[in-house]
């Protein structure tokens, strides 16, 4: 076998890109700055004609201003002023595009350091992750944390997209050395799939048609890839949480000539997993009671059931004393009720973690004051040693932690469910977030 051969084949089992994919697919582009990532999704807006004739023409007229001598793909996402102005992208850019074959939602998180945290919020309801990788300067430490983020987060579908390879004349050995450096870092995270693709996002090769001019490489396109990759969709399944969001006194009926009008009191909410339906049992927390679903709605409609993501109005079949950060869940498996967290966090902010300041913690719709009772170790990115029993935490360090909590939350693992096993961290005086965090 050719040193080069591995290169071109598919690390996705079983067939995948032979497979109908289904669904939406919710993507990030995560990397160091400069890497690439506007340019690759303005691209990649263009190359599947989502974008009109009119930001065509007022892309090109501003890139010929600057003196460019191809469009700039980049102004497509980068919003802000002070994003057009510095060439980096600082806020979270969401586009929506569709092919034939799938609907997208791409989130252009930013490079830069100081950003972290939006690439973070933007993980946090990714099913893949694209990090683009320069080839000139190969994986950074940025490239690293973005990694480790990822998998902190969940995603095990990781695309490598090595970038820029028109600017070392796309030798394959610049390709397959970074390739190799990547899942080397990988592979002690644990069970990913990482497929990797050479491309140049400027000049659109790789990216929404298969580049044959490169002899060494017969794998997808990007585009190709993302519309066999299969979408992680397990909440549906998960069992039944109901975050209460406050409760309300709903009326049915014509309010005008108060013909068959009537009123009932609910619980309103966002389904975070499972399904629900009318006759249901459920357990309500922190209480430990149960009752019965009589009833769904959404606004003045009614609902026979409702599953995950869904956001609903609920009336049980008795009263019972419930309020906003309660729960309603699956009553065989109900979640956690726990005065400790222990925890991965992502420090977010620029002023130190205080180790016995106190804190808010905000998961779901509870906020409770929490301290900060032990931090176990750091996790140095580059080499994924655990630098024990640090004093402190400071912007973007990554940590196991315990919370002590004044008051109970109701909780899952992050691996079994997304939303009740996820929390931010709040300074209660300035009221800014300053870590996110996901429950083990």
């Amino acid at each position: 076998m050719n040193a080069l051969d591995y290169l071109t084949t598919d690390p996705i089992p079983d067939g995948t890109h032979q497979q109908t994919p289904s669904g939406l697919l919710r993507f990030i582009t995560a990397g160091s700055v400069d890497d690439g990532k506007s340019t690759l999704i303005g691209r990649l807006l263009y190359d599947t004609g989502n974008v009109a004739a009119d930001q065509l023409a007022a892309i090109h007229a501003t890139s010929q201003k600057r003196g460019l001598a191809a469009i700039d793909w980049s102004l497509l996402t980068d919003g802000l002023i002070a994003e057009r102005e510095q060439g980096i992208t600082i806020d979270v850019a969401y586009r929506y595009f569709a092919t034939a074959r799938r609907k997208f939602i791409i989130g252009d998180a930013p490079g830069h350091e100081q950003y972290t945290r939006n690439m973070v919020t933007a993980a946090s309801s990714a099913d893949t992750a694209i990090l683009l990788v320069d080839a000139r300067k190969g994986v950074t430490t940025q490239t690293r944390r973005h990694a480790y983020l990822a998998h902190l987060l969940g995603i095990r579908e990781l695309v490598l997209a090595v970038n820029k390879m028109d600017l070392v004349d796309w030798q394959p050995m610049v390709y397959k050395s970074i390739v190799d450096t990547f899942n080397s870092f990988v592979a002690a995270l644990g069970r990913h799939h990482v497929h990797a693709i050479p491309m140049s996002a400027l000049n659109g090769t790789n990216v929404a048609s298969r580049a044959e001019a490169i002899p060494w490489y017969h794998g997808p396109s990007l585009l190709e890839h993302l519309e066999a990759v299969p979408a992680r969709r397990d909440a549906e399944h998960a069992p039944l949480r109901l975050p209460v969001q406050r409760v309300v006194r709903v009326m049915l009926g014509n309010a005008a000539n108060g013909a068959n009008v009537t009123e009932f009191r609910g619980y309103q909410g966002t389904l975070a997993s499972g399904q629900m339906q009318i006759g249901d049992e459920v357990t309500i927390w922190p209480s430990g009671q149960r009752a019965r679903v009589s009833r769904l709605n959404v606004a003045e409609r009614s609902l026979p059931a409702a599953s995950a993501d869904r956001a609903v109005v609920v009336s049980l079949d008795r009263e019972i004393d419930i309020s906003r950060g309660d729960m309603l869940s699956d009553p065989i498996q109900p979640p956690r009720v726990v005065k400790t967290l222990n925890a991965d966090i992502c420090w977010l902010s620029e002023q130190p973690l205080q180790a016995r300041g106190k804190y808010l913690v905000k998961h779901t719709t509870r906020t409770v004051n929490a301290l900060f009772e032990e931090l176990s170790y750091r996790v140095d990115v580059n080499t994924l040693a655990h630098q024990a029993a640090p004093e402190t935490a400071i912007m973007n360090d990554i940590l196991r932690v315990k919370l002590k909590l004044q008051q109970p939350l109701l909780v899952d693992a992050y691996v079994d469910n997304r939303t009740t096993g996820s929390f931010i961290v709040i300074d209660p005086l300035s009221l800014h977030t300053v870590a996110a965090g996901v429950i083990i």
